[in-house]
C-alpha cells in the first residue's frame, strides 16, 4: 500500500524526510514517478488527475493538500471514495496572521502611504483606534472562527456571518440570507473566508457592495471566483469600496495589464495568505490514514452536499 502526493515537489521532498521518520514502514511516492497504480491506496493531492479512479483502481481516500475542495470535480468521483480536506495548525496559524497583516493594513492606511511614498509626500491620516472600526468575516469555519479570535484581541468591533448559526465570544454571529444585509451594514472591513461553492460562487458583487457603508474596505483570501472583478473595480471607481487587499484572483496568476495590478486603490498578493505546513500535515494525514483503518471518522471529511 502506497501514498501518493501530486502537489508543490520541494514540499514533496519535505514530506518524504518526516514520513521516512514517522513512518518508515509507508511507502511513498511523489508524482509523476507514481510506481504500480495498483498499490496506491492514498492519494494527496492538488488537482489530481481527472481520470483518477480509472488510473489508480485501489484507491482508499483522497486528501485535499489544501484547506478548500474547489479544485476538486466531486460528481465524478465514486461516492463511496471517502474525501478530506487538510484540517493542520499551520494553515489556520498562516491564514491568521495574513488576515490580521490585511486588516490592520487597511486599517492602519497602509495602501494610503504607499501611494504617499511613491509621490515623495508627507502627509499625516488621522489615526482611529481599533474599537471605532467595525470588521466583518464572511465564512465561520475553523480558519474564519480563528481570524475573528485574533480580530477581536486587536479591540476591532467583529461580526462574523455563515449559513449555519454559530457562537463565537466576543464575536457578533450573524446567520443566513436574511441576516446578511444587518451583517453587510455594520462592516467597514469585511474579510472573505467562505468556501468556493455554487452558493458563493460571485457573491462578492455590486448588490453585496451596495449594502456595505460607503467606502466600506475589502479584504478576499477565499477564492478568486468569489469575487467579481469588474464589479470591484467599478465600486473603487464611485468610492463605495475605497481599498481592497486580495490573495485570489481569476485567474491565478492574474494577467499581465489586468487593471487590478494598476489600481491604486488595490494590493494584490499571489495565493499566499496560507500554506500547508509538511510537518503538521504529516501528522494530520497520518492520523486520517489511522482513522481510516480503525473506522473512524475522518478529520475534515468533505460533505458531498455542502460541497466541503
Amino acid at each position: 500500500m502506497a501514498l501518493l502526493y501530486k502537489s508543490d515537489p520541494a514540499r514533496g521532498a519535505e514530506w518524504a524526510k518526516i514520513l521516512a521518520q514517522k513512518a518508515p514502514d509507508l511507502s511513498f511516492r511523489i508524482w509523476p514517478e507514481i510506481g504500480d497504480p495498483k498499490d496506491i491506496r492514498y492519494f494527496a493531492a492538488w488537482m489530481p488527475p481527472d481520470d483518477l479512479m480509472t488510473q489508480f483502481p485501489n484507491l482508499e481516500l483522497l486528501i485535499s493538500v489544501g484547506a478548500g475542495v474547489d479544485h476538486l470535480d466531486l460528481s465524478k468521483l465514486p461516492l463511496g471514495l471517502p474525501i478530506a480536506r487538510m484540517v493542520e495548525s499551520g494553515i489556520v496559524d498562516g491564514m491568521v496572521e495574513y488576515v490580521s497583516m490585511a486588516v490592520l493594513g487597511l486599517h492602519r492606511d497602509l495602501i494610503d502611504y504607499a501611494a504617499q511614498q511613491r509621490d515623495d509626500v508627507w502627509k499625516q491620516i488621522r489615526v482611529r483606534p481599533a474599537a471605532t472600526r467595525r470588521v466583518g468575516v464572511l465564512g465561520l469555519g475553523m480558519l474564519g472562527e480563528a481570524c475573528c479570535r485574533m480580530l477581536n484581541n486587536f479591540g476591532f468591533q467583529v461580526a462574523g456571518w455563515s449559513r449555519s448559526r454559530r457562537e463565537i465570544e466576543g464575536v457578533t454571529c450573524f446567520v443566513g440570507a436574511g441576516e446578511l444585509p444587518d451583517f453587510l451594514g455594520r462592516t467597514d472591513i469585511l474579510v472573505c473566508l467562505l468556501p468556493l461553492t455554487d452558493e458563493t460562487r460571485g457573491m462578492l458583487g455590486a448588490d453585496l457592495f451596495a449594502q456595505l457603508p460607503k467606502g466600506a474596505k475589502l479584504v478576499n483570501t477565499g477564492r478568486g471566483g468569489h469575487l467579481d472583478q469588474d464589479a470591484l473595480l467599478a465600486a473603487l471607481d464611485s468610492g463605495q469600496i475605497s481599498a481592497a487587499w486580495l490573495d485570489v484572483t481569476t485567474p491565478e496568476p492574474l494577467t499581465k495589464g489586468h487593471p487590478l495590478w494598476s489600481h491604486p486603490r488595490v494590493l494584490v498578493t499571489p495565493h499566499i495568505a496560507s500554506m500547508t505546513q509538511p510537518e503538521t500535515a504529516v501528522d494530520v494525514v497520518l492520523e486520517n490514514l489511522r482513522r481510516h483503518h480503525a473506522g473512524e471518522p475522518l478529520i475534515g471529511l468533505v460533505d458531498r452536499k455542502r460541497g466541503y
